[in-house]
């Protein structure tokens, strides 16, 4: 034991001796766990040889918030336009498609032809939203009685491209900006339009929030889109994306009816916090917190010169009504030069999928329609205003015609409607037996029995919004077989004879119904529909199915007044009329027309308790009863008015 002792005492000895040793001993050792940890304030994966440089700035506003804004430019870029596109979606996230080293590769499909045409690309977070300051509000208002905040989308657009063309910020631009999104960044490429910059040379609004109230992601006439209730949570719950709340369930079929009201479903799930929603059921009615802020009556108020496409899918399941809306209006206010519009077979953001346009749902398309639209049209409209690029020769439409899978340039549109157009409405008859027809036949009444215990479905069951929203169950329900709910007792249905001729239908039909209900509230939901013939051998899917052309849901308590809504006079024969989403059609010989009349698209609508309620959002589950519903017919009955025009509309066709 001695032996090991001293044997130790030298060993440490020689060691402290070491120079070495000691050497090593004093090294300083830098500490692992350093301030800020390891991820950095900003991090961009750079792949040697990169084609372009990704620049994140702050650009500041009128009222001193700085808009996180991402700006993509092309390596040797000199005197490049600017394509702009103001997101609250995260603009980190929409700008990047990939990591890599190709500019066409790194960015958005929706990109890709203006990056191969050595466009600067800006992606912008919204104010309040993802890396911008601010506050974020949902569907900001315009300045003014609804916002006094003095700045809105407007402004906020204004400013950024102000920033943009300025030389010292953007050496490599030309000075011309051009705007573009779709949905919520429609919205806002929309609202540019009002007080545009001398920079914004063109845009394009693509299925833009126009009108939350009348038939944008909201309500549709009154009737409340309750399955979007999980987007307001999503939205403004958080600065980023908040998570969305469970439905519990895998049918929201069983679980929204379960709940009772819209607003009992929400409730419970803690919605009381959100602002946005508390705005929503505290205005259920058109009133000045819906009609203050819808764009397209701002923009025929003040009317831009901004060469325009308004970008309308036929089947938009999210936001169908804003982009055709806005361009009439702004035609009916002057402005027929300077605005297009552009009428679609796709579903809502179709265009924004690669490889996605030659079919929607089980309709397939002689050619690919995205690519078509971005190539053929959006491009050289841009490269006109942007780059003195020779001329697009956009006309005033360019609209799909569904019936005979083509696209047609017309020198108008519509081809048909109530007045002011090449031809008037015709009116076809809700006849007896089923029966539809283009003269009136004697008078009579047609009973179904609406129970909001047994909603008719607006989507073949199961169906889960959580489960759906990114599948092709929820994007292309507007073109699914309606046979789910022909034969239910609580949907009418009426069709026409076996169609001997084409009939070609170009404009917005307008469902015009006169009923009568034992309840004192209710809905109506009206459908034109194609039905193909029954035997199809080389697509037997496609045999007898029921394709609805033109389909919406209107509140019956607002058949008078969208802004006072009242009772609903139980037994009283009353009108309901309302304008159907727009279509350019052709019914084919063998075909029939078919219309379906029923009082429910549930979960997709909340149900009417059909009880006249003040507020339905409040509604009780004593409130929800049945009613018996009588379609009247005959030559002052029941009717919907389709815009039939000539197959032949070469005389309306552009060069």
């Amino acid at each position: 034991m001695e032996m090991i002792k001293k044997s130790l005492a030298a060993l440490t000895l020689v060691l402290t001796l070491s120079p070495l040793v000691g050497a090593h001993a004093q090294r300083t050792v830098t500490p692992v766990v350093q301030p800020g940890g390891d991820i950095p304030k900003s991090y961009s994966p750079e792949s040697e040889g990169t084609d372009y440089e990704r620049r994140v700035v702050m650009v500041p506003m009128r009222d001193g918030v700085k808009l996180q804004t991402i700006i993509i430019v092309p390596k040797g870029a000199k005197n490049a336009p600017i394509l702009m596109d103001r997101t609250p979606y995260n603009a980190t996230a929409r700008s990047t498609r990939s990591t890599s080293a190709r500019m066409v590769n790194a960015l958005p499909f929706e990109n890709e032809q203006f990056v191969r045409n050595g466009y600067i690309i800006v992606w912008q977070d919204t104010r309040g939203k993802f890396g911008s300051e601010g506050d974020y509000t949902m569907i900001m208002p315009v300045a003014g009685p609804l916002n006094k905040t003095g700045v809105d989308h407007s402004t906020d657009a204004y400013d950024t491209i102000d920033w943009l063309v300025n030389k010292a910020n953007l050496p490599e631009s030309n000075g011309r900006v051009g705007m573009i999104g779709s949905s919520y960044e429609g919205y806002t490429t929309a609202m540019a339009l009002l007080n545009p910059h001398p920079a914004l040379r063109a845009a394009a609004p693509e299925s833009p929030i126009i009108d939350g109230w009348m038939g944008d992601d909201w309500f549709h006439y009154g009737a409340f889109r309750q399955l979007m209730l999980g987007f307001i949570a999503m939205q403004s719950g958080e600065k980023g994306f908040a998570s969305a709340p469970s439905h519990g369930g895998g049918d929201d079929y069983d679980v929204f009816r379960e709940a009772g009201s819209a607003g009992d479903w929400a409730r419970a799930r803690g919605f009381d916090q959100l602002p946005a929603f508390k705005r929503v059921v505290a205005n259920p009615e058109y009133n000045e917190t819906w009609s203050g802020q819808a764009v397209d009556k701002l923009l025929a108020a003040n009317p831009s010169n901004v060469p325009t496409l308004w970008v309308q899918p036929i089947w938009d399941q999210e936001d169908g009504y804003g982009a055709i809306h806005s361009f009439e209006a702004l035609r009916a206010a002057g402005k027929t030069g300077n605005n297009h519009l552009i009428l679609g077979p796709w579903f809502h953001s179709q265009v924004n999928r690669a490889a996605g346009g030659r079919s929607v749902g089980p309709l397939n398309w002689d050619g690919d329609t995205v690519e078509h639209y971005w190539k053929r049209m959006v491009l050289p409209f841009f490269n006109e205003h942007l780059k003195d690029g020779p001329p697009s020769n956009m006309p005033v439409a360019t609209v799909y015609n569904t019936g005979e899978d083509r696209w047609e340039r017309l020198t108008t549109w519509p081809l048909a409607c109530e007045k002011g157009c090449p031809s008037p409405l015709t009116p076809l008859y809700l006849a007896a037996d089923g029966g539809l027809s283009f003269k009136a036949g004697g008078t009579g009444g047609d009973n179904y029995v609406s129970d909001p215990a047994k909603p008719v479905p607006f989507l073949q069951r199961p169906f889960s919004m959580q489960r759906s929203v990114y599948t092709p169950e929820w994007p292309t329900w507007l073109v699914s077989d309606q046979r789910h709910v022909d034969g239910r007792p609580d949907v009418m249905t009426y069709r026409s004879e076996v169609l001997t001729a084409p009939v070609r239908v170009s404009g917005a039909p307008i469902a015009d119904i006169i009923a009568r209900t034992t309840g004192t509230d209710g809905d109506f939901v009206v459908k034109v529909i194609d039905v193909f013939p029954q035997e199809n051998a080389n697509n037997p899917n496609m045999g007898g199915y029921q394709l609805a052309i033109a389909l919406d849901i209107f509140r019956g308590r607002y058949r008078d007044s969208f802004s006072d809504p009242s009772p609903i006079p139980a037994g009283k024969a009353q009108r309901y009329k309302f304008r159907l989403p727009t279509v350019n059609h052709v019914f084919q010989p063998g075909h029939r027309i078919m219309i379906q009349v029923q009082s429910s698209l549930f979960p997709l609508y909340d149900r009417n308790p059909q009880t006249y309620v003040p507020n339905i959002f409040n509604a009780k589950k004593a409130d929800y009863k049945a009613a018996t519903i009588t379609l009247e017919r005959g030559a002052n009955g029941s009717r919907v008015w389709l815009p039939v025009v000539p197959v032949d509309q070469s005389a309306a066709a552009a060069q």
